[in-house]
């Protein structure tokens, strides 16, 4: 998949994000080291700690389905910000791909990519235990 049709997999993601609380969407396309790609959207709970982030969801249907090793994930969002994943995201991508490619949008379809270890620097891991 080209870095291009992985970002209109993120962003068309965002129409399907159940966000009826912070009504903040987001969508995220992730890409296995062997070109297949998972989704995932953001969906909320009335109780906060019960919901699940985009890149999240995009994971665990990707482990769910047997594969755990990604190269490359698209986070999008409709903010002026750059849509960066939470801490929480960051250490979940570790546990799986301490060298992922991570490639931020804004609401405007720009982008800033960066690395997991920019994102999560001296990272705790599988190896650390």
């Amino acid at each position: 998949m080209t870095r291009e049709e992985l970002k209109a997999a993120a962003i068309s993601m965002l129409d399907r994000a159940y966000c009826p609380y912070s009504r903040f969407p987001v969508g995220a396309a992730l890409e296995c080291v062997d070109g297949t790609v998972f989704t995932g959207c953001n969906v909320e709970n009335a109780a906060y700690p019960a919901g699940i982030c985009a890149e999240r969801n995009a994971i665990s249907h990707a482990v769910a389905e047997g594969h755990t090793d990604f190269c490359r994930i698209v986070i999008a969002g409709r903010g002026e910000d750059f849509c960066v994943p939470c801490g929480i995201c960051r250490q979940v991508m570790r546990e799986f791909a301490p060298d992922l490619e991570i490639v931020c949008l804004n609401g405007a379809g720009e982008e800033r990519t960066f690395t997991l270890p920019e994102l999560l620097p001296h990272s705790f891991g599988p190896e650390s235990l």
